[in-house]
């Protein structure tokens, strides 16, 4: 699955309700899925990892979406590479 599809599936999936809990909500539950993967990554199994990592994302997805922004669009300055000296790898 691509970016832009998984971000449409989070749509589809909790659009509604995500945009009833609002940006602010939003936010905090994606920083506390960050404290859980970085709970998993020191400590965790791989398995509680990927799981962690998954949520991440999803909570990327979920604000990108109330906040209009596509994640293609995002990602995209990385395509060539490092954003600031255009290199792969990175020589700055």
């Amino acid at each position: 699955m691509d970016i832009a599809d998984f971000q449409d599936v989070i749509q589809r999936t909790f659009g509604t309700r995500d945009r009833l809990r609002g940006v602010p909500s939003t936010v905090a539950w994606l920083a506390e899925e960050i404290g859980e993967l970085a709970q998993a990554v020191r400590k965790g199994s791989r398995e509680q990892q990927v799981h962690e990592f998954g949520d991440v994302i999803a909570w990327v997805a979920s604000l990108a979406n109330q906040m209009g922004i596509s994640l293609d669009e995002a990602t995209a300055r990385y395509a060539k590479g490092c954003p600031v000296c255009a290199s792969l790898p990175c020589i700055c």
